[in-house]
C-alpha cells in the first residue's frame, strides 16, 4: 500500500493544477472558476525513487448549507482521514484569506504532517509575499507555481522526507492485471452511486443535480481477491448541449476513458428508458472495441407485474440491436440489488473480451459455417475462404484469406461473425473480422 498525499485548500487555489504538475499527467480539470473539481482523484507517482499516490480534492468552503458544499467538504474531509502528508495549497497572490485561516483550523486536527504551499508564486515579490502565511502556524511556506513549475521540485522534496517508510510487498496483481472497468452513460442515471456500490465505500458524490461527476475518476482496489480499476465518467449529453469549459473537457475525458477500458458498464435509466443518446454512447463503445455490459438502473422504482423484465429486456434489445452480443442486468445501485451479479458479469465478459482462439478450431468453425451456407457468388465466381486466424485480442480479432474480398457482402459476414459466436461465446465483447486477399 503507497501513502497517501491529499492536496486540500479553499476553492480556486490551484490544486488541480498542482495535482496534474506533480503527476506530470493532465488527469484532473483545469478551469479558472471555482469548485470544478468534486470528488476525490487518485493518481501513483514517485519522485527520488519513491512512490506514493496523490490525492486531489475539491475546494473546502464553511459557509452556506448548500448540499454540493457539504457533499464536496465530506470527500475532502475523507482525504484528510485517510492522509499519511498533508499539503495545505494556498493563493500566494490574494494573501491570507478567511477560507485559508478555517481549513488550516480544520487541519491542526490532523496527526499527520502539513506541509504549505504557497501557489501561484511567478512574481518576483513571491516569497515576500509568502511571509504573510505563517500567520496560519502550520509550516514553513514553501512558493511554488504549479502553471511553470517553480518550486514543485522542492515541493516533492518536502513530501517523500515527510512520508512513512512502507515495505514494499511483492503482488502478482499489478495495474497491468487489473481489469479497467469504465462506467457511462447520460447524466443523472446513477452511474456515481454504482461506482460506490462496487468499492464499498462513498468514494464518489452523489447528488440529484445532473452532472455532478466532471472528471473522469480512477479508483484502484480489490474485490474478492480481484484487482480493478473503476472509473466514474461524466454524464455525456447531446454534442448540442455540452457547453464550453468543464464540461466540455470532462465530456471528452469521458470518451478517453472509455477507450481505455477493458470493459464499460452502460447504465441505463429503467424509469426513462432507452434514449437516443444511449444509442449514441453504445454505439462509441462498440466502435472502441470495448466489452460491453448493460446495466438498467432504478430497477427498484419500476412497478413489476407479471414478465415486466421479460417485456423491458425485449425493448432494450431492440433499441439497441446493434450490440446484441452484450448481456443485460437489471439493477439498483441504491439498495445494491443485482450488484454483485454484475460484476460476475463484468468478469465474464472481460475474459471473453481477451479470449484468444485456436486456429485449428477457427477454421473447422468456418468451414462448416461455409458448407450449410455457401458464401455469395457474382457471375459464376464465390467468395472463397481458405484460411483464418486470430491476430490480436481486446477485442478478438480474426483475419481471413479470401481469393476476393471485394465478393463479401455484409450479411454474410454478419452470418460469420453469429457462427463464431455460436461456436465460442463471446459474450458482451466485439468480435472484428477482417478479409484479406490471399497473394
Amino acid at each position: 500500500m503507497k501513502p497517501i498525499v491529499a492536496l486540500v485548500g479553499r476553492p480556486n487555489v490551484g490544486k488541480s493544477a498542482l495535482f496534474n504538475r506533480l503527476v506530470q499527467r493532465s488527469l484532473a480539470i483545469v478551469e479558472d472558476v471555482p469548485g470544478v473539481t468534486r470528488d476525490r482523484i487518485y493518481a501513483d507517482t514517485e519522485w527520488q525513487g519513491k512512490e506514493f499516490t496523490l490525492v486531489d480534492t475539491g475546494g473546502l468552503t464553511f459557509t452556506g448549507d448548500e448540499t454540493m458544499n457539504q457533499l464536496v467538504r465530506y470527500q475532502a474531509e475523507t482525504a484528510i482521514r485517510e492522509a499519511d502528508v498533508i499539503v495545505l495549497v494556498v493563493d500566494g497572490r490574494q494573501g491570507v484569506m478567511p477560507g485559508d485561516r478555517q481549513v488550516a483550523d480544520l487541519l491542526r486536527r490532523a496527526q499527520v504532517p502539513i506541509l504549505l504551499a504557497v501557489n501561484k508564486g511567478e512574481a518576483r515579490t513571491a516569497d515576500q509575499a509568502a511571509m504573510e502565511f505563517y500567520e496560519l502556524g502550520l509550516a514553513e511556506p514553501l512558493v511554488v507555481s504549479a502553471l511553470h513549475g517553480l518550486g514543485t521540485g522542492d515541493l516533492l522534496d518536502h513530501i517523500i522526507a515527510h512520508l512513512p517508510h512502507v515495505v514494499q510487498e511483492e503482488t502478482t496483481a499489478g495495474p497491468d492485471r487489473a481489469v479497467r472497468v469504465a462506467v457511462a452513460g447520460r447524466p443523472n442515471v446513477g452511474k456515481s452511486s454504482l461506482v460506490n456500490q462496487l468499492v464499498g465505500q462513498e468514494r464518489m458524490i452523489v447528488s440529484a443535480e445532473a452532472g455532478t461527476t466532471r472528471d473522469a475518476v480512477d479508483i484502484a482496489c480489490s474485490v474478492d481477491g480481484r484487482e480493478y480499476v473503476f472509473v466514474d465518467t461524466a454524464g455525456l449529453r447531446r454534442r448540442a448541449r455540452v457547453g464550453e469549459g468543464v464540461e466540455k473537457f470532462g465530456a471528452l475525458r469521458a470518451l478517453r476513458a472509455v477507450s481505455r477500458a477493458h470493459v464499460v458498464i452502460l447504465v441505463l435509466d429503467a424509469v426513462a428508458g432507452v434514449a437516443d443518446q444511449d444509442k449514441k454512447i453504445a454505439g462509441y463503445i462498440d466502435e472502441a472495441g470495448r466489452g460491453l455490459v448493460i446495466a438498467v438502473n432504478k430497477w427498484d422504482l419500476v412497478e413489476k407485474k407479471t414478465g415486466t423484465q421479460e417485456k423491458y429486456l425485449e425493448q432494450v434489445r431492440w433499441q439497441l440491436g446493434f450490440v446484441d452480443y452484450a448481456p443485460v442486468v437489471f439493477i439498483s445501485a441504491l439498495t445494491g440489488q443485482r450488484v454483485k451479479n454484475l460484476l460476475e458479469t463484468v468478469d465474464r465478459v472481460a475474459a471473453e473480451h481477451a479470449r484468444t482462439m485456436t486456429t485449428a478450431v477457427l477454421n473447422e468453425v468456418v468451414q462448416e459455417a461455409t458448407a450449410l451456407h455457401p458464401p455469395p457468388s457474382d457471375k459464376g465466381r464465390a467468395l472463397r475462404i481458405y484460411y483464418v486466424t486470430q491476430v490480436a485480442s481486446r477485442p478478438p480479432r480474426v483475419l481471413c484469406f479470401v481469393n476476393d474480398p471485394e465478393r463479401l457482402t455484409d450479411s454474410y459476414q454478419r452470418y460469420l461473425e453469429g457462427r463464431l459466436r455460436q461456436a465460442f461465446g463471446l459474450e458482451g465483447t466485439p468480435l472484428r473480422l477482417h478479409f484479406r486477399k490471399r497473394r
